[in-house]
């Protein structure tokens, strides 16, 4: 994959498949140049000896390929860079996966468009499951909540509508910027 935004909407996909209601994705970059991102969702989760496994391309629930390369691509990326990949899943209780990347290492990829990775999510997933973005740096802080944005627009107002995409859109835009100032992006 060439950036890390790809990866996320990979690993979104993977919760969504998992019937997550809620998929929370946290970025988190340190003064040292480390980027922490987790990203934690509601689903069905995955039983301990699939999820020791899951790293492996050659281990995944999908029918439609026998070969599952989200995880095990996250991983070697951040591996590259001198960080790591932990995942953390319980049957019932939905997965966590962690990734570490140094960003000044010279084979950290670039973050890419998150603001369009997120958007695209909520405009092709507008009714289920809900999103949050959460943003930090040592310069500034930012959140995104689709709930927070349910409830503020009520029930007949879909999150699918052209002006509440623009919306969002440019919400995302603005955080990333005010919280990593373009540096990574």
């Amino acid at each position: 994959m060439r950036d890390l935004s790809l990866h996320l909407l990979d690993l979104a996909e993977n919760s969504l498949r998992a019937d997550a209601s809620l998929i929370s994705l946290a970025l988190s970059l340190q003064e040292d140049g480390a980027l922490d991102v987790v990203l934690e969702d509601d689903g069905r989760g995955m039983e301990q000896s699939f999820a020791q496994r899951a790293a492996d391309p050659f281990a995944t629930t999908r029918t439609t390929r026998k070969v599952g390369l989200g995880l095990p691509l996250a991983a070697a990326n951040a591996e590259k860079t001198g960080g790591f990949l932990r995942l953390d899943s319980l049957p019932g209780q939905g997965t966590r996966v962690h990734l570490r990347l140094m960003t000044r290492h010279v084979d950290c990829l670039p973050l890419g468009d998150l603001p369009e990775t997120m958007s695209t999510l909520v405009l092709t997933h507008p009714d289920r499951p809900d999103f949050v973005l959460a943003l930090r740096s040592p310069q500034a802080e930012g959140r995104f909540d689709t709930r927070d944005i349910r409830r503020a627009l009520g029930p007949e107002v879909g999150l699918q509508e052209p002006e509440v995409m623009d919306y969002i859109k440019q919400l995302l835009i603005e955080q990333c910027q005010t919280v990593f100032g373009g540096l990574i992006l």
